[in-house]
């Protein structure tokens, strides 16, 4: 069940950008990784209150893009984001 559902989302992905998430950069990470108004406010206050540079900007961008695709979305939402969010901070080294 769970092998189906990333095997479907890897196939989604590189359909829509030619390559997986994890690999956009730069014009391609704001295309294919676009926010509605709430979900970047809702982002740009988490990125703001943590002080996070660019890149971790860029890569909560990423995982909430696979996220998304997982959960067969095609936008990123606030939830998406949320969740992407919470990884990073349960995930990364103190």
């Amino acid at each position: 069940m769970i092998a189906s559902r990333v095997a479907a989302a890897r196939e989604n992905a590189r359909s829509r950008q030619g390559c997986l998430n994890a690999q956009l950069e730069g014009d391609a990470l704001d295309r294919h990784a676009a926010l509605a108004p709430p979900a970047l406010r809702f982002l740009q206050t988490s990125a703001a209150r943590l002080g996070w540079s660019a890149r971790s900007f860029h890569r909560i961008l990423r995982s909430a893009r696979t996220i998304a695709d997982l959960a067969t979305s095609e936008t990123i939402g606030v939830p998406h984001l949320a969740e992407a969010i919470q990884y990073r901070r349960v995930l990364a080294p103190a």
